[in-house]
């Protein structure tokens, strides 16, 4: 408890920001909601909610001192069914084909600010997640497990975009999933490919400037 405590403390500038730039969001979707007589986009919020869960899972990791290695992979399997939710709020940007052309502003700017704080929020967990697998692994294998990580956590957007898949589905309908995924891998699918491939190098070049600003912030 004292360790969860005096992570916050030490976050609470991050956790103080996220936290107001997530109000701000939900405050803007409402003034949509207000202006537009619609609930529309409402579905926003949930998303949001989702692309909390691997932040919060890493930041409940990185409050403990040590961790057995097993437990550590199981939980960051986890983590990694999550994962992909967050930064997921960025193709919530074809919505806008659906926005009325005189409010289409403010449709932007709720799209894009709740889009911001998922890929805020992936990066941040995935930031702690690399903090963590170099305390048990060597620097070569967190490498390469980060550089699949971006890659798998494309592909799992395209499941949830395009073939409607959520993160529940690995327990309720696994055999489906695994049956569409193996198909899009392994049988001709340009589509999936390429998205999975330039999705993956835009969150990959994205984390690597957050990274280079964290470092320079800290400097």
């Amino acid at each position: 408890m004292e360790t969860i405590k005096t992570l916050i403390i030490t976050r609470f500038k991050i956790l103080s920001l996220l936290t107001i730039s997530m109000a701000l969001s939900i405050v803007l979707l409402m003034i949509r909601m207000k202006l537009n007589q619609s609930f529309y986009l409402l579905f926003l919020v949930w998303n949001l909610f989702l692309a909390v869960i691997p932040f919060a899972i890493t930041t409940w990791l990185s409050s403990k001192t040590s961790h057995n290695r097993v437990i550590l992979l199981i939980i960051g399997a986890f983590w990694l069914i999550f994962l992909p939710n967050a930064p997921y709020i960025v193709t919530d940007l074809l919505h806008l084909r659906n926005s009325e052309v005189h409010l289409m502003w403010l449709d932007v700017l709720v799209i894009t600010l709740f889009a911001f704080n998922g890929l805020a929020l992936f990066f941040l967990s995935l930031a702690d997640m690399e903090h963590l697998l170099k305390r048990y692994f060597n620097k070569h294998i967190v490498s390469t497990t980060m550089l699949f990580t971006f890659g798998l956590t494309a592909f799992g957007i395209y499941l949830g975009r395009f073939l409607r898949y959520n993160s529940w589905e690995i327990i309720n309908n696994p055999l489906q999933l695994f049956s569409d995924s193996f198909d899009l891998i392994f049988q001709p699918h340009l589509e999936a490919w390429v998205f999975t491939i330039t999705f993956g190098a835009f969150l990959w070049i994205t984390f690597k400037i957050f990274s280079a600003f964290s470092m320079n912030q800290d400097l």
